[in-house]
């Protein structure tokens, strides 16, 4: 039998409801939830569906950036041989499983306060569906604004 991590909130401290309330964070059973006040009524929503959907979002921006991508993180750690290039290549064409690692160890507390600082923030209905994803910096390709 494999001793699995219980999962976690992988944002939690940066979902807010529609009205830019902040989101809680608990648990129904062993599954972490975002809870969102409905006028008083506290809807448990499980954190690996606004998760998963969050994490598709990223997906979406990487696809088809893989190469660049790679190349701008090798720069980053000042390793851009090609041992280490095919090393990131091959963690962008593996998102699942690094979602399946980001859910059982979380972001760090750190690393969320710095992204809440910075402005970074999801945004749910009371049913837990993303509205937005707010990512200070990133330009919108589709020219919206």
């Amino acid at each position: 039998m494999e001793d699995r991590l219980p999962k976690k909130a992988v944002f939690e401290g940066l979902v807010f409801d529609e009205y830019g309330n902040p989101v809680e964070t608990g648990w129904v059973g062993s599954d972490p939830c975002y809870i969102v006040n409905d006028d008083g009524f506290r809807r448990h929503i499980t954190a690996e569906d606004v998760d998963r959907q969050v994490w598709g979002h990223f997906q979406e921006q990487i696809k088809g950036h893989e190469d660049l991508l790679t190349e701008k993180a090798a720069e980053m750690l000042g390793q851009d041989d090609i041992f280490t290039m095919a090393a990131i290549q091959t963690q962008f064409k593996d998102l699942e499983s690094q979602y399946d690692k980001l859910s059982e160890i979380g972001i760090p507390e750190e690393s969320r306060v710095y992204l809440g600082m910075i402005g970074f923030r999801i945004i749910i209905s009371i049913h837990g569906d993303v509205l937005e994803v707010v990512q200070p910096g990133i330009v919108d390709e589709s020219g919206d604004e």
